[in-house]
């Protein structure tokens, strides 16, 4: 073959190949433009232009005294169109532009007007639809900002895009934030009430047509179609503002006394089974305390002796014991036969009564008993705690709460020597100690067991919409006779047993029962004598109102003995709430005065005085002889009156009641002095134009 013939070959094959690939290229753009075009034109509309989601504003948490505990505030991000119609001509652009970047200098003081007026104009040269102005404006800046220049011009001429986010925040901060919890967008289960109730909160979102802009920016458009957002619906809990306060800084304090791991209290209304405080602390590794888990919710650990209230009310209940019989506490050591050694904190512990050895928190009375009665039958014992429930969840309204485990001789973990003994002390088992407090609880209210709760109702537009009462776990847990001893048995702990140094007092009475336990630490056992300390108890103990627990693990400065490490906990959390609470079940003394030495008052709220002297429970020793005076609640008042257009008499009354009684009657006030009001420059009953100035001295 010839060199012409071979490079000719070559042209050919050449020209081929391209006239192939020619072909196969027309090919596809027919069958793109006419076969697949409707899937690309879709597509490409798509990429352009597509509805996109509007996050609703999520509803707001109240505590039961009507505090916000969680809400979400709005912040706006702006941006600006600059080719808008009422900026579209360059000479009204710059008419205005410089004003405008003074404006957002003067608000945001983050750069200077000639940066703002320099960033605006590049914007312009680049046809820029969606220029960044700001992000995380208030709702009060964007109203300025709407009266700016260029701005001002209105929603379609002056060029102010706003796009509204939301921020959750908790107003009172770290104030049971573990509780409250949260949800975002990278914690895959929301915990606490945020989580729980996240349908009621979350609302329903809206939608909104978004147009993508040079840059890959979307930017919103007018849309006659656009879906607003439902805001969510707002939680009413059971949480008590200042007893929360309460709870957690008394619980703080004394896990930093102890240097203990952590800590937790709940207090709770005995009659509704409403949380009125929930506080959880945790140790952090530069020594900090914060709530980083709900250890009263899902911490299921042995309870220790706070168990030996189950103990002895099954013995009553099955009339095994009295309150009166005799049982040897061996001098606070016993050595149980092929069994465990027992020992008591005590070691003078002999021959005593059941009562006392409740009382004084004898381990070795308690498995003693126990053992003797039912060794040969435990089921009959393990069915009677099944039946308190305390084997089983209380199905709180949150989730997390941890799975309660009393064991049974069909558990392969099951010990005939061992399980008894141990199990009559709060050993072997497995319990949260808000599951401990709700039995605990159950004593106080007259043998109903019920569920705690912690959000009393759902409101919409301020109108309820859903409302919880607490769940009946069991109508009655005993006997009447039975509750009444172990009644009598708790108030003995604090009267004459190991609660009487620290919770006992003259205010009011308090029963409960301490608790120190041996915490296992791991595969290490027992070895590491690590101690949880714990007081559950309710008060007052004549008429209950409020039941508690504290619990606080592991104290490793001072004392690890429960009544002086949970004690001082329980004691100032409820003085703080009796003395808060005038609700409460009290009985005050009453004050005899004459009726010429009556208690001073100032003049004024008439219904508000009322109110302080019954409460004070102040009467007079005589009725009044002066029948101008009501003296119908035993007390002399005079309601203070004045005729419609005259001036008030405020002599002898405080200042806040004659600034009312004033600014009722229409005129202003000014103010020398404090105290009480002496004389008034316009005497009362005066006719003067409203609106007038009245000075008032106060001594």
């Amino acid at each position: 073959m010839g060199i012409r013939t071979n490079i000719l070959l070559r042209v050919y094959i050449a020209f081929g190949l391209i006239l192939f690939f020619a072909v196969a290229v027309v090919i596809q753009l027919c069958r793109v433009q006419f076969i697949q075009g409707d899937k690309w034109k879709a597509m490409a509309a798509d990429l352009s232009a597509q509805y996109q989601t509007v996050e609703a504003a999520r509803g707001n948490i109240f505590s039961v005294d009507g505090n916000l505990l969680a809400t979400s505030v709005p912040e706006y991000e702006l941006h600006m169109d600059m080719l808008v119609g009422g900026i579209a001509s360059d000479t009204a652009f710059n008419n205005h532009i410089d004003e405008l970047a003074a404006r957002l200098s003067g608000m945001f003081k983050d750069r200077s007007a000639r940066e703002y007026a320099r960033i605006l104009r590049d914007a312009r040269a680049d046809s820029s639809r969606y220029q960044l102005i700001r992000r995380k404006v208030s709702y009060q800046d964007l109203k300025k900002i709407r009266q700016f220049p260029i701005f001002n011009m209105g929603k379609y001429k002056g060029g102010l895009i706003v796009i509204q986010k939301n921020r959750r925040i908790l107003p009172f901060q770290s104030l049971a934030a573990r509780t409250i919890g949260y949800k975002n967008e990278n914690v895959k289960n929301p915990v606490g009430l945020e989580g729980a109730y996240s349908t009621y909160i979350n609302g329903e979102s809206g939608r909104r047509l978004m147009q993508r802009i040079p840059g890959g920016t979307w930017m919103p458009v007018d849309d006659d179609d656009e879906i607003a957002a439902k805001d969510g619906a707002d939680i009413i809990s059971t949480i008590n503002v200042n007893f929360q306060d309460v709870a957690q800084d008394a619980l703080k304090k004394q896990l930093v006394k102890s240097a203990a791991d952590h800590g937790c209290v709940v207090l709770m209304e005995v009659a509704t089974g409403e949380i009125r405080a929930i506080a959880n602390y945790t140790r952090t590794k530069d020594g900090d305390y914060k709530e980083l888990m709900n250890y009263a919710i899902s911490n299921a650990i042995d309870p220790g002796s706070t168990f030996k209230l189950a103990s002895y009310m099954t013995l009553l209940d099955q009339h095994k014991i009295d309150t009166s019989t005799i049982i040897n506490a061996e001098g606070g050591k016993y050595k149980f036969p092929k069994g465990p050694t027992i020992t008591d904190t005590e070691h003078d512990n002999y021959e005593m009564s059941v009562k006392r050895a409740f009382e004084e928190s004898s381990n070795v009375a308690a498995a003693k008993l126990v053992d003797k009665f039912y060794h040969n039958n435990p089921w009959q014992y393990i069915n009677k705690l099944y039946s308190y429930h305390l084997n089983e969840k209380l199905g709180l309204q949150i989730k997390g709460e941890g799975q309660p485990v009393i064991k049974n001789p069909s558990n392969r973990s099951w010990n005939k020597n061992y399980s008894l003994p141990e199990m009559a002390y709060g050993y072997e088992m497995n319990i949260t100690p808000l599951q401990m407090l709700a039995y605990y609880n159950a004593v106080a209210n007259n043998g109903k067991m019920i569920a705690p709760l912690l959000v009393r109702e759902i409101r919409r537009l301020g109108n309820p919409i859903e409302q919880f009462k607490a769940r009946v776990i069991n109508e009655q847990i005993c006997s009447e006779q039975t509750l009444g001893k172990v009644r009598g048995m708790l108030e003995g702990v604090v009267l004459n047993g190991t609660g009487k140094n620290v919770i006992k007092n003259k205010l009011y009475s308090v029963a409960g029962k301490t608790g120190t336990a041996q915490v296992a630490n791991g595969t290490k056992g027992y070895k590491d004598k690590k101690y949880q300390a714990s007081f559950c108890g309710y008060f007052p103990a004549d008429k209950p109102k409020y039941s508690m627990i504290v619990v606080i693990n592991n104290p490793t400065q001072g004392d690890y003995l429960a009544a002086k490490v949970a004690g001082p906990v329980f004691r100032e959390v409820a003085d703080r709430v009796y003395a808060n609470d005038l609700d409460i079940n009290q009985t005050p003394q009453t004050r005899f005065v004459g009726n010429t030495t009556m208690p001073q008052i100032k003049q004024g709220n008439l219904k508000a005085l009322k109110k302080v002297y019954s409460k004070l429970g102040v009467k007079p020793l005589y009725a009044s002889a002066n029948s101008s005076v009501d003296t119908s609640d035993g007390i002399p008042y005079e309601g203070v009156k004045y005729k419609s257009g005259t001036v008030p008499s405020v002599t002898g009354m405080g200042l806040s009641d004659a600034l009312y009684a004033m600014g009722n009657a229409g005129y202003k006030v000014s103010v020398r002095g404090s105290g009480i009001v002496i004389t008034q420059s316009v005497t009362g009953g005066s006719v003067i134009p409203k609106g007038s100035k009245i000075l008032i001295e106060l001594q």
